[in-house]
């Protein structure tokens, strides 16, 4: 069975890029909290669109989806799942809240980890619930000709309890060493995670879940206001490379823990700068709410649609939104680019 030693792999990886990336992350860690202090009540709508992108996000990854409309009738409890896609995004809904509101008396255990994954299928019932695989199981991956073919031999059935005993034990042990920093060690545990692959559905949707949690722990918080699930999502076709890069050699501990360290790291930085940009607006002081609009699509390079200035500007609402967009049409400050739900604009550079 699979030893795990995260002392020797956490200096394995201070390399100067992944000792770079931490860095920047401290330095954002620090300015986030200094802005949560002073202005908490300005975050509430960042908050509760985060809630959204992550259970839309993290679901999507793994084919689960449903309407916009219903689904934001879902996560704010508005209506019952009606299908089996609803009763798992409404599970994914109630994990990410208890994980939310309750982290710090959440540890990284075998018994913490099973009653989460309870909790994830709690809408439907599912026998399979809250327990271990207990058969063997693969990880799957299609091609673009539509081929499945395995990608990766998981930890056999037998073996699974055991092997998540082993990951946490290894990761407790670890983070009581002062000098390590827990922003290595959470990438390494949840590449384990995936590695062992310890239910039989929802492997995928957990390891972000945990993720959250582990990363909540250690202070890193800024998850609660731009979902890292959705950065996740963007850049899917990296994450399962970077997964594939470093379970290769797994099972006979030879494998490279680094690119899938780098890319969750990577994923942080961009989380925290998405989080700087976006309460650069919501704190401008002296302008307005059309002229924080203006300075966004001003300020961004190529195009940008509605959805993505709501989410820039969680306080404003659309209506306000497409007024100020069709005054700056008007004025042809801007250009409009596309129909229907696949409108964008962009500042009209010829202008200047």
């Amino acid at each position: 069975m699979r030893e795990f030693h995260y002392d020797q792999t956490y200096r394995s990886l201070l390399t100067p890029e992944i000792v770079s990336l931490v860095a920047q992350i401290h330095e954002y860690k620090g300015e986030q909290n200094l802005f949560i202090e002073a202005n908490s009540d300005a975050l509430t709508r960042l908050l509760d669109v985060a809630k959204i992108q992550s259970t839309e996000a993290s679901n999507k990854i793994e084919g689960i989806y449903t309407s916009d409309e219903r689904l934001k009738k879902i996560i704010l409890a508005k209506t019952m799942p009606q299908n089996r896609n609803e009763e798992e995004i409404a599970g994914y809904r109630d994990v990410l809240a208890t994980i939310h509101d309750s982290h710090d008396y959440i540890p990284p255990r075998p018994s913490m980890i099973l009653q989460l994954h309870r909790d994830l299928y709690k809408f439907s019932g599912k026998s399979m619930a809250g327990a271990y695989k207990s058969s063997d199981n693969v990880i799957e991956e299609q091609n673009a000709q539509g081929n499945t073919f395995i990608r990766f031999q998981s930890v056999a059935a037998w073996e699974t309890t055991e092997s998540v005993e082993r990951i946490c034990a290894a990761l407790e042990e670890a983070g009581k060493k002062t000098d390590f920093d827990p922003l290595l060690l959470i990438p390494v545990f949840i590449l384990d995670f995936h590695c062992i692959h310890p239910f039989h559905d929802g492997n995928g949707r957990m390891s972000r879940l945990l993720t959250l949690l582990l990363l909540y722990r250690a202070g890193y918080i800024v998850g609660k206001y731009i979902s890292i699930e959705k950065w996740i999502e963007t850049s899917k076709e990296t994450y399962y490379e970077t997964l594939q890069q470093s379970s290769t050699g797994w099972h006979e501990a030879a494998n490279d823990y680094l690119p899938f360290v780098r890319y969750l790291l990577g994923v942080i930085v961009a989380v925290y700068r998405d989080f700087a940009s976006r309460v650069q607006y919501l704190t401008t002081s002296g302008f307005s709410k059309p002229e924080r609009i203006r300075e966004i699509i001003q300020g961004t390079l190529g195009t940008i649609t509605k959805t993505e200035i709501m989410q820039r500007c969680p306080d404003v609402s659309q209506i306000t939104i497409q007024r100020a967009l069709n005054d700056l049409l008007k004025n042809n400050d801007i250009i409009k680019i596309g129909g229907g739900r696949y409108t964008s604009y962009t500042w009209n550079r010829e202008k200047e």
